[in-house]
């Protein structure tokens, strides 16, 4: 599965047995610079919880020249929000594109799909065929990553009920 959890640890200080877990630690804070406590909550109903994604689902990296599909099975696990950013490999920054929309966030792009038994975010240098489609531009060239961050996440978050689909490459690295 090409996604990881990110902040894992259940405490701020990165405390995993009595000792400091400076791997993930130095993971995190090259992904995301900052941290509070309430991040870290593994607890339904509190903090946030963040899925990276690096690989698509056949394990290579994701290509701003390709494009990609995204199941998430509805609902997603979120007592108050969920959002899915597209960023730039190099930079760490969001992406920047004509396009103007580096994330897809339930409370704005997406509320008008939440319906249904899933969702199939877009993500490619080109606009999917179903102009209503959910899409973020990418880059040709560049590569990038995303994060899935649920807010107020639920049981479902954390006991593996619910899980991210995949990044699914729709087109062969061939015809980039």
């Amino acid at each position: 599965m090409p996604w990881c959890c990110i902040g894992c640890p259940e405490n701020a200080a990165w405390q995993v047995d009595g000792r400091t877990d400076v791997e993930a630690r130095d993971k995190w804070f090259y992904q995301a610079i900052a941290t509070s406590p309430v991040m870290f909550r593994r607890q339904p109903g509190q903090g946030s919880v963040y899925w990276l994604g690096l690989n698509d689902a056949d394990g290579d990296y994701l290509d701003g020249g390709r494009r990609y599909r995204l199941r998430l099975p509805l609902p997603v696990p979120a007592g108050l929000l969920w959002s899915v950013t597209v960023y730039d490999a190099q930079t760490r920054s969001q992406i920047s594109t004509e396009q103007g929309t580096p994330a897809l966030r339930s409370l704005f792009e997406l509320r008008d799909h939440l319906d249904g038994d899933a969702i199939d975010p877009w993500f490619g240098p080109d606009a999917p065929t179903d102009p209503t489609a959910p899409w973020v531009r990418t880059v040709p060239g560049r590569g990038w990553f995303t994060y899935l961050r649920v807010y107020g996440p639920t049981a479902a978050a954390f006991d593996g009920c619910w899980v991210p689909g995949d990044p699914e490459p729709l087109d062969s690295a061939a015809t980039r």
